[in-house]
């Protein structure tokens, strides 16, 4: 007989050679235990104890072998058994629902709520989503962006607010999503919220606001996920408040999806002492299904809603590119736990994609432009001299190189990081050319811009224009300022918070006033790194227009649902205008990220949307550099 004990972190088994037949030894030594000489009993230490124990009686069980457990170890498997009670509970209520068979007379007094008790009535969509979470307790929101996923929760904790059984929201996402939350608050419950930004600032006055009690928590907390990975024991501590219940929201969750990443395991640290717990993206799965693995964790802390065996099945099957049969697995474990709105589910108004402006370049940008050209297919010819890294390095400062050709020459004259080669050494007079670049000329697409503004204006129209460089947009901006335009620009620089110095508005302040009919701000000018997500514009803007643009085409994708969404968009149209210079890269970056979200389009529609590029990194830029250059990195 195996008797299994637990204490200060660590399993103990008092085993004797009789008691263990090899094979299970092997297993046992697998896992990680090892025997101490001095006692005779197998040790491991674990930081999941519970998992461990569960997976070691559960083979004991199959294989016969016979133990007993102490008090505490019971105590830890009376405690798993309870917690995949309640998975499975929450899947079986998830799948009925999803199959309509649910019971819709227990949810009335919820609908009630819905119809009366909320500033904002909810759409059809909304509603079905908000009954799907409370159905699971711990659920997903997937919907695409701007069907109002901070709707849905917000709806969702303020009746269970006012059934006693949460006290605030905390919700950790990418700063941009602040305001969002706030404004949201107030649109859908009718109240400013009394709240809390943990983000930032003086270390010992943002962790002093940790310290609350029942009486004086916050309706709503917000944080980054760089915050949390630095205050994440201090949230820990906010959480196990006596008698404070927290729906814990992690938003733009897509964030957390690198396993063991430093995000991931502070969203995890801290998920499982919330009282509920949501995640919300409308890009799930942007690598692949594994992408789920932490999400689900963060739901159904320890690993409960998709166990190992299952998890190797994923992993397996994608490993071996076997797409259908890893979505398989991953819809029998999760598929009942989430729930998504599709694009076509809104009933928002058709998105118009006008036909590129094609745009000749003036003379000077057209000697820039080509001297470039040359210069990188000259440098490509010595790339089999120089190691792989520095190969991709180089071809990625060059790709960033030709793109501020089409968007500014002028910026040719200041530092790429991590690039050093001169793509204009060998032309003694390009360099001057573009330092008095301004003094030349100005880009032709900069006079096209002018003249597209200009004609919508004219139609009492507002505008958002994307570009992807610092100086282009400042350049953006100062003429079309000098125009005689309302206009503001949002970079990365731009404070995120209320907490702007000087006379500088934040991002927020700068949305309200673009928003808002009585600024006079017309245009906005915005980088699609810094204002993709989390933003809408959609209520008095409907026209967007390209200046120039990256290879990618997550951003993309984000930046075109910033005019088309849920509360504006339904009745009119929403207007999608590019400019291109003729016979350039940005011919390739347009037809590329379009058959991208082409292809895209068919998958984000389904359950599982799977996207084949990464959210954060362009190796899309090293495909085209082997279309355009004809050379690949070997």
């Amino acid at each position: 007989m195996i008797r299994i004990s637990a204490a200060r972190g660590q399993i103990a088994m008092d085993a004797k050679g009789a008691d263990l037949a090899p094979r299970h030894e092997s297993q046992l030594a697998y896992w990680g235990f090892v025997r101490d000489e001095a006692s005779g009993q197998l040790l491991r230490s674990s930081q999941d104890i519970q998992c461990l124990i569960a997976k070691v009686v559960a083979y004991f069980k199959q294989h016969g072998v016979e133990h007993s457990v102490d008090g505490q170890i019971a105590r830890l498997l009376e405690a798993r058994r309870d917690a995949e009670s309640e998975v499975e509970a929450a899947r079986q209520e998830g799948k009925r629902f999803k199959d309509g068979i649910v019971d819709f007379a227990s949810y009335q007094e919820f609908a009630h709520f819905l119809r009366t008790g909320l500033k904002r009535r909810l759409k059809a969509h909304q509603c079905k989503a908000a009954l799907h979470l409370l159905c699971t307790q711990n659920g997903a929101n997937f919907s695409v962006p701007g069907s109002g996923k901070t709707t849905v929760v917000l709806a969702v904790f303020e009746w269970l607010r006012q059934r006693g059984e949460l006290d605030a929201l905390f919700v950790v996402g990418p700063p941009a999503c602040f305001g969002p939350w706030r404004m949201e608050f107030e649109a859908v419950l009718g109240s400013l919220p009394n709240y809390e930004i943990l983000a930032g600032g003086d270390v010992d006055a943002r962790r002093s606001k940790y310290l609350v009690n029942k009486s004086g928590v916050c309706d709503m907390y917000l944080t980054s996920f760089q915050t949390l990975q630095r205050d994440w024991e201090q949230v820990r501590i906010l959480f196990a408040q006596q008698g404070v219940r927290f729906y814990f929201v992690v938003d733009e969750a897509h964030y957390i999806k690198q396993v063991a990443g430093s995000w991931a395991n502070a969203v995890l640290a801290v998920a499982q002492h919330a009282s509920r717990r949501c995640v919300l993206t409308g890009t799930p799965f942007p690598r692949s299904y594994t992408d789920a693995f932490n999400l689900f964790d963060v739901l159904w802390p320890k690993g409960l809603a998709i166990p190992a065996a299952q998890r190797r099945r994923i992993e397996w099957h994608t490993g071996r590119k076997e797409i259908e049969e890893a979505a398989g697995v991953l819809d029998a474990t999760i598929g009942p736990l989430f729930y998504r709105v599709r694009k076509h589910d809104l009933g928002l108004a058709a998105q118009v994609f006008h036909q590129p402006v094609r745009v000749r370049m003036n003379p000077v940008e057209t000697q820039i432009y080509d001297a470039v050209v040359g210069r990188i297919s000259d440098l490509s010819k010595l790339d089999s001299l120089q190691t792989l890294d520095l190969v991709v390095r180089l071809r990625r400062g060059r790709m960033i190189r030709l793109r501020q050709c089409v968007s500014y020459a002028k910026m040719l004259g200041s530092a790429v990081t991590d690039y050093e080669e001169d793509v204009g050494e060998g032309d003694s007079s390009l360099s001057d050319i573009i330092k008095r670049y301004d003094a030349i000329e100005r880009p032709a697409k900069l006079d096209a811009l002018l003249s597209l503004v200009g004609h919508l204006r004219h139609q009492g129209e507002k505008v958002v224009i994307w570009s992807n460089f610092i100086r282009t947009l400042e350049l953006l901006r100062d003429s079309l300022r000098d125009g005689g335009y309302g206009v503001r620009l949002i970079y990365g620089a731009t404070p995120i918070h209320e907490a702007a110095v000087g006379d500088e508005l934040s991002r927020e302040a700068v949305i309200r006033e673009f928003c808002s009919s009585e600024h006079g701000v017309d245009v906005l000018v915005a980088n699609p790194a810094a204002c993709a997500e989390s933003i809408s514009l959609h209520k008095t803007c409907s026209h967007a227009i390209y200046y120039d643009m990256s290879y990618n085409c997550a951003q993309y994708l984000q930046s075109l649902d910033r005019i088309h969404r849920v509360g504006g968009s339904e009745n009119k149209e929403s207007h999608y205008h590019f400019l291109q210079y003729v016979g350039t890269v940005d011919e390739d970056i347009l037809g590329n990220v379009q058959r991208k979200a082409r292809q895209m389009s068919a998958v984000i529609d389904r359950d599982y949307a799977v996207y084949s590029m990464d959210m954060f990194e362009d190796d899309e830029e090293l495909e085209a550099y082997e279309r355009l250059f004809g050379q690949r990195a070997e």
